[in-house]
């Protein structure tokens, strides 16, 4: 089995060389390590830094393009290595690498494609009471859009498997957590935590300028990701909410007309119907965006399929005859053989 540890990079030439350092060299059941630096247009020695530990495999940005492309060039890559497991850390070193061989655990069991490292948030020092309280919130809707139950949903250490990493399509430009456990529960992928230590921080998240900045991105984010996949749901959603708000004001002008003899609210009126008509439309919008849903669901499974037949050809070229798809279909096959002639 082939892991790969990517590692996002932005201005990281403080901190990169412990988070190497600290990465396993070997690890049961895994027969190659492979690390994979996705420098995000650093203006610093973070390059220098990474070869001069001994990184061979880096994804360089000319510019600085967000921490959501540099993830998802570092699955790219991860993928074009024949990775079978790929693993995701922060170059800050928050994370703690000896919790790998626990992070890939379910995977190598074949319990879950997706493993997400709890670091229990509301225990962390260095993580004030409102982030502490906005982390719990953000995870708590995650976990409702999602149909999961990862509890530290915005923690970039976790596991990919081979499979998994094909089927996400990261569109974000400010952050890949929330997006890719959305996504992974709409897909059916199954994801499951483990509990993970984090290391003292060296420095405040680079990531957004305050709290009210976070909010912000998180929840269009969210929105976006949760449209796209369930836009039926919210386009009704928000046409019931237009048309309830245009029957009470209905019924407030039918009360004043009737009690009243009719005497003005004309306003109400013509605001009732502007709802109503809004409320439809939005409806009828939703049911347009659902069958755009379908179709790009469909262009998803082409675009999977591309994808795997590029890196099965790239494999080829270089040598390997086999890529690691063709390799882990064998291996299952042989499997079955082998439990059936068991039985």
């Amino acid at each position: 089995m082939k892991l790969v540890i990517q590692i996002p990079c932005l201005d990281e030439e403080e901190t990169l060389a412990e988070t190497l350092a600290a990465l396993p060299q070997t690890l049961p059941g895994v027969d190659d390590i492979v690390v994979v630096v996705v420098d995000d247009g650093s203006t610093d020695r973070t390059i220098e830094v990474a070869e001069a530990a001994g990184v061979i495999e880096i994804v360089r940005f000319p510019n600085h393009q967000g921490l959501a492309r540099a993830f998802a060039a570092g699955l790219e890559r991860a993928l074009q290595l024949g990775a079978d497991v790929i693993v995701n850390t922060d170059a800050d070193n928050q994370y703690c690498a000896d919790d790998i061989p626990a992070l890939i655990a379910p995977i190598i069991r074949g319990d879950a494609d997706i493993v997400i490292g709890d670091r229990d948030p509301s225990k962390l020092a260095h993580f004030s009471l409102p982030k502490r309280l906005l982390q719990r919130l953000g995870s708590w809707i995650v976990r409702q859009l999602s149909g999961t139950r990862v509890p530290d949903a915005s923690s970039g250490f976790r596991a990919f498997t081979r499979g998994a990493a094909f089927k996400l399509n990261v569109l974000s430009d400010f952050t890949y957590t929330l997006e890719t456990v959305i996504q992974a529960g709409k897909k059916q992928l199954a994801v499951t935590h483990v509990p993970v230590r984090a290391n003292p921080t060296h420095r405040p998240s680079r990531l957004f300028s305050g709290p009210s900045h976070y909010i912000r991105r998180s929840a269009s984010t969210i929105v976006r990701i949760y449209a796209m996949y369930e836009p039926f749901k919210v386009f009704t959603l928000l046409g019931g909410v237009l048309i309830a708000a245009a029957t009470a004001i209905g019924l407030r002008f039918l009360y004043y007309y009737l009690v009243h003899g009719g005497a003005g609210h004309i306003q109400s009126l013509i605001l009732a119907a502007a709802f109503l008509i809004i409320g439809f439309l939005t409806m009828l919008i939703g049911m347009l965006a659902d069958l755009i849903g379908r179709n790009r669901q469909l262009s998803e499974d082409v675009l999977l399929r591309v994808r795997r037949l590029e890196l099965a050809l790239r494999a080829s070229r270089i040598g390997d005859s086999r890529p690691s798809d063709a390799r882990e279909a064998e291996r299952l096959l042989l499997r079955r053989r082998a439990d059936g002639s068991q039985r």
